[in-house]
């Protein structure tokens, strides 16, 4: 799946999912974009001579259903117009560090090349830098990436915060969703575009500066010479050998000796003679340590960026993909993995669990229900067996007794080991029926229910009330499934 196709399958999943009461978009619109997105699926996989894909599926629903949303709401239709800023900076950062470079009114000194240059140095000590910090940032993974922000990341990926106006709630909602959804999955894209931007803006800095140098030397007669009050010759002499050292090595550019050096110290007035020499030793140094790589590092960051792009990394295993692969015919039977916590469940609580699956999942939901872990046992040792990185397991959540009393040291270090350790992260099943049963009235099942509302939302987990006896009591929207936390 490709960056433009994944972009309107995440707009088209939060606006789904926002949509609950089914306000902007009908059952009759959903049922009639799956058909139809169904039909064009399988049309190209028979094309194709192969199996329907899911990504195809998912990119014709979500055109048809955007673009009906586009149809009813002129706003909306306004809000896809918009453009990432990225594009315009890709073109206008360049442009604009060319000419900075080229505007430099002098390196030393309009009619001078002084050897001793402070903007020569600084262009070249900054760039070392920043080769250094990328190295670092290589070899020190981490979260963050790098020097971009997450704020700046977001800004680029999906830009203004603002939602457009005179957008019905439920689309408004689904909209600030996709922001939030769209620019976590986009941070590793527009950190390498961003990247490749400015690597080929400080390239075309170092190009202005080295065009600047040689469109003076034309009509101007460029004096050469140093000057400094802590410096001797000799120190001089040893620091622009190892400056210039990887353009004499490069290049056929003439030399210069300890002698040279002590002639054209500035005592009064520098000297007219060789002023070519250090130019040219200026621009080949200029090209070798700040335009070659930095042309280099824009190309990787570009390629990268290019393939992220066109194999963009949306996770189709999540609940609400699985669901729509089981209409598409796109996949096998989606899992859904429950792990009870000091809960015994039986034959009736079973199946309520596999409805619950079912209302989840699709139909065609599996339930792969675990042991119950004993209270206050080690989590590491309780499921050294079960697999938490399984590609299969569509879901994987923990169910808890809503009549017992969540403690942080047991219940919290359960959710807290499943959470590092699942990687698509894990759901919490509340299961109220045991109150239920005992007869609870509504305000002890409200009070209970905010409890575990408020644990979860500790461990920044959300809850999931259900009544196993009686799953229609809390039926779950087929479009969002079970809310479910990140992963290590």
């Amino acid at each position: 799946m490709n960056e433009r196709t994944a972009r309107d399958v995440v707009l088209m999943r939060a606006i789904e999912t926002a949509d609950t009461k089914r306000e902007i978009l009908t059952e009759d619109d959903r049922v009639y974009a799956s058909r139809s997105a169904r039909e064009l699926a399988h049309w190209q996989a028979a094309e194709g001579k192969s199996e329907p894909r899911l990504d195809h599926f998912l990119g014709q629903r979500a055109e048809l259903i955007l673009k009906r949303l586009a149809e009813r709401t002129p706003a909306f239709a306004a809000f896809r117009q918009r453009r990432s800023l990225l594009p315009m900076l890709a073109v206008l950062l360049p442009i604009v560090g060319f000419a900075a470079g080229a505007g430099l009114d002098r390196i030393g000194n309009p009619h001078r090349v002084d050897l001793l240059s402070a903007p020569l140095l600084a262009i070249l000590a900054w760039n070392l830098l920043v080769y250094v910090a990328l190295i670092v940032w290589a070899l020190v993974p981490s979260k963050r990436t790098g020097w971009a922000s997450p704020q700046l990341l977001r800004r680029l990926s999906v830009g203004k915060a603002a939602l457009p106006r005179k957008l019905p709630a439920p689309l408004a909602a689904g909209i600030a969703q996709y922001f939030a959804d769209w620019s976590a999955l986009t941070a590793k894209l527009t950190h390498l575009r961003l990247g490749r931007t400015i690597h080929l803006a400080a390239a075309a800095f170092a190009l202005g500066a080295i065009a600047s140098l040689y469109a003076r030397g034309v009509l101007t007669q460029y004096a050469a010479g140093w000057e400094s009050t802590f410096l001797d010759a000799q120190q001089v002499h040893t620091l622009l050998s190892v400056l210039f050292a990887p353009a004499l090595a490069v290049f056929p550019l003439q030399g210069f000796t300890l002698a040279d050096i002590q002639a054209l110290r500035f005592v009064q007035e520098p000297s007219p003679a060789g002023g070519a020499r250090w130019v040219h030793l200026y621009a080949a140094t200029l090209f070798l340590l700040v335009v070659l790589p930095r042309l280099v590092l824009a190309l990787v960051s570009g390629l990268r960026a290019r393939r992220l792009a066109h194999r963009f990394p949306l996770d189709l295993g999540q609940p609400y993909y699985r669901l729509l692969a089981d209409r598409v015919g796109a996949s096998g039977p989606a899992v859904l993995r429950v792990i009870p916590y000091s809960f015994t469940v039986d034959e009736p609580r079973h199946k309520g669990l596999a409805a619950v699956a079912a209302m989840v999942l699709g139909e065609q939901a599996q339930l792969m229900l675990r042991p119950s872990c004993p209270y206050g046992e080690e989590p590491k040792e309780l499921l050294r067996d079960a697999r938490l990185d399984d590609a299969d397991v569509a879901i994987t959540a923990v169910l808890f007794n809503l009549a017992a009393t969540p403690e942080r040291e047991n219940h919290g270090a359960f959710l807290e080991y499943l959470a590092r350790n699942t990687p698509r992260g894990i759901a919490v099943l509340l299961d109220e029926s045991g109150l239920v049963e005992r007869g609870a009235v509504d305000a002890r099942l409200v009070e209970r229910v905010a409890l575990w509302h408020q644990f979860c939302q500790y461990h920044h987990i959300q809850g999931t009330v259900v009544d196993l006896l009686h799953p229609e009591r809390h039926p779950l929207d087929l479009g969002s499934g079970l809310p479910v936390s990140g992963g290590a």
